[in-house]
């Protein structure tokens, strides 16, 4: 038996790599992680820019959220930036359940529901014993 070359290894790995790398889930994948971090930027500047100021004129405390803190022990915690992360997290949580839990399980429902209404095709032995069942009334 002659030895696997070590070239003719390297061209197997690279075609499993190929073969791994252009599936569309992968692409798929690698596009929504993309999109999810532009949704991410969006998010995050509409919590920093938009609704976290809102909430800074709203509220008594001077100055911007960013610079709300309670001095603890000499210590300073600055909870106005926690408060904004919370906020980013909460708005990020809520278009995933709505685009996860409504909309995609809106389309699940959907076919769900088509696929009950269409009764499943007809294994090989029920299509034989409904032939002879056929063949038998015909008798």
């Amino acid at each position: 038996m002659i030895p696997d070359l070590p070239t003719k290894k390297a061209f197997s790995l690279l075609d499993e790599f190929k073969n791994f790398a252009l599936k569309g889930n992968v692409i798929d994948l690698a596009v929504g992680v993309i999109i999810g971090a532009a949704f991410g930027a969006i998010v995050n500047s509409l919590v920093k820019d938009i609704i976290m100021p809102l909430v800074s004129v709203i509220l008594p405390a001077g100055g911007s959220y960013t610079e709300w803190a309670w001095d603890v022990g000499g210590k300073t915690i600055p909870y106005g930036k926690f408060l904004g992360e919370v906020v980013n997290f909460l708005i990020v949580a809520l278009a995933l359940f709505l685009f996860i839990v409504k909309f995609l399980g809106f389309i699940m429902r959907q076919r769900k529901e088509a696929a009950a209404a269409s009764p499943p095709p007809l294994t090989k032995d029920q299509e034989l014993l409904t032939e002879i069942r056929d063949l038998l009334r015909r008798e």
